[in-house]
C-alpha cells in the first residue's frame, strides 16, 4: 500500500516507490541523494533523486518535475521475538498479535548478530517483510 505525494515535498531519508522493470508498482527505496534545479525558460523545476532499495540495496536514479505525483510506501514497523533460526529462514513471533511469520530478508546491520529469543524490529512493506534492527531492553 502507498499514498500519493509530490516529488518536491520529499527529502533525504524519505521513502519512495521507484519504478523497476519487473514490478508495475515500483520498489520501496530510501532517498540518499536529493537535488533540485531552478525553473528555466522552458519548464518547471526538476528534482533529481537517488534511492536505495530497502529489500535489494540497489541504487535507482530518478528525475522529474517537483510537482510530479509519486507514491510513498506505507511502512508498518512492528516488534517481535525470534523463535527459531534455520539457515537463512528466521521465524518471528509478533509481540502484539502473537502470530508467527517466516522472514528471509535481514538488514546488513544485524546480519550474523541474531540469536534465538532476541527482540527485534521488523518492517512490513507492501507485503514483504524485513528484519531491520535488534531491540535493546
Amino acid at each position: 500500500m502507498s499514498k500519493p505525494s509530490e516529488l518536491g515535498s520529499l527529502k533525504i531519508g524519505s521513502y519512495i516507490l521507484l519504478p523497476v522493470s519487473d514490478q508495475p508498482t515500483g520498489d520501496p527505496c530510501k532517498i540518499v541523494e536529493y537535488d533540485t534545479s531552478k525553473p528555466g525558460k522552458h519548464g518547471a523545476a526538476k528534482a533529481r533523486i537517488v534511492g536505495v532499495g530497502i529489500f535489494d540495496g540497489q541504487k535507482r536514479p530518478h528525475v522529474g518535475p517537483v510537482s510530479m505525483q509519486i507514491h510513498v510506501p506505507l511502512i508498518n514497523k512492528k516488534t517481535g521475538q525470534i523463535i527459531s533460526i534455520t539457515g537463512s529462514d528466521i521465524q518471528v513471533m509478533d509481540s502484539e498479535s502473537f502470530e508467527t511469520i517466516d522472514v528471509e530478508l535481514i538488514d546488513e546491520e544485524v546480519e550474523g548478530k541474531l540469536e534465538q529469543g532476541q527482540d527485534i524490529e521488523y518492517w512490513d512493506v507492501m507485503g514483504r517483510t524485513k528484519i531491520m534492527r535488534i531491540k535493546t531492553s
